[in-house]
C-alpha cells in the first residue's frame, strides 16, 4: 500500500535536482573537513595517494587518518555546520518552501556523503525540503571513524567510478514517471561541477539546466553547444546567485 506521503509526492508538477558542494554550499565539504586535522592540512604522503577517478577511495583514507588523529564526530559536524551557503541559496530554499505543495519534488545528488550533507541541511533547517538524497553512504564505526563507501558502480567513461549522476537521474525519473503514471511538466538541474554536466545531457527541450556561471558544468555546456549543437537539448540558465534561479522558476511555474 502506498504511504500518504508517496501519494502526495506523485502529484508534483516539477522535479528539481540539486548538487551539494559549490552549488548549495559555497565550498567543497571534502576540502573543508581537512580543517579538523592537526595544523589544518594533510600530510604529503596522504595527498600523494590520490588517483584520478578514484576520489572516493582517497576520501576513505583521509577520513581514516582524521580518526587516527583523534578527530571526533562532533568535530566534523561542527565544520560542516559552518559551511557558507552559496549566494542566494537560502532565498531559493525559501521560495521552494513557500510554493504550493503540488509544485516541486526536490532531490539532492552529490558525490560528497550523507553525514556531511545532512549535518549542514539540519543546521539550516532544510533537511525536510528534500524528497530524496542520493550520495555516498557514510557512518561512524565503533572506533569513531567515519566510514565512507561508494554509492554504486557504473559504465560511464566520463564520471568517477563511484558515481555517475546521469545514471541516478535517469533511473529516478524513469521510476517516478512509472509510479506517477505521467511525466513531470519539467525537470530542472542545479549544479556546478563536471559531474553535473553528465546528467544535463539527458534533459529534454522543456527542461532547464542551471549551471553555476564560469564553473566546470557551465564551461562544458558552452563547449558542447559550440562543438556539437543539438547534443544538449535543455534550456541553459547560468547563475551567479541562486536568486537568478528563483527568477527563472517564478516565470516557469506561472506558465
Amino acid at each position: 500500500m502506498a504511504s500518504h506521503s508517496a501519494q502526495i509526492s506523485s502529484d508534483k508538477r516539477f522535479l528539481i535536482f540539486f548538487d551539494f558542494d559549490e552549488t548549495i554550499v559555497d565550498e567543497t565539504s571534502d576540502d573543508m573537513v581537512v580543517q579538523a586535522s592537526p595544523g589544518q592540512h594533510l600530510p604529503v604522503w596522504l595527498k600523494d595517494t590520490y588517483q584520478p577517478g578514484r576520489y572516493n577511495e582517497y576520501m576513505q583514507r583521509v577520513l581514516a587518518y582524521l580518526a587516527e588523529q583523534g578527530v571526533t564526530e562532533s568535530d566534523i559536524r561542527t565544520i560542516m555546520e559552518k559551511l557558507p551557503p552559496t549566494p542566494g541559496m537560502l532565498a531559493l530554499f525559501q521560495f521552494l518552501r513557500t510554493r504550493p505543495p503540488q509544485d516541486f519534488e526536490i532531490v539532492l545528488v552529490s558525490d560528497a556523503n550523507i553525514f556531511f550533507i545532512e549535518s549542514w541541511l539540519r543546521r539550516v533547517g532544510a533537511r525536510q525540503l528534500f524528497h530524496r538524497i542520493f550520495t555516498n553512504p557514510a557512518t561512524f564505526n565503533r572506533d569513531g571513524r567515519l566510514v565512507l563507501r561508494p554509492f554504486h558502480s557504473h559504465d560511464c567513461q566520463r564520471c568517477p567510478e563511484n558515481m555517475c549522476k546521469q545514471v541516478i537521474v535517469r533511473d529516478y525519473v524513469t521510476r517516478r514517471t512509472q509510479e506517477r503514471g505521467r511525466p513531470y511538466q519539467r525537470v530542472f538541474y542545479v549544479g556546478d561541477g563536471a559531474n553535473d554536466f553528465c546528467p544535463a545531457l539527458i534533459l529534454g527541450p522543456r527542461d532547464v539546466a542551471f549551471p553555476r556561471r564560469d564553473f566546470p558544468m557551465h564551461r562544458l555546456i558552452t563547449e558542447t553547444h559550440e562543438a556539437t549543437p543539438g547534443e544538449l537539448k535543455a534550456v541553459t540558465v547560468p547563475w551567479v546567485s541562486a536568486e537568478d534561479v528563483v527568477q527563472r522558476l517564478r516565470k516557469l511555474v506561472a506558465e
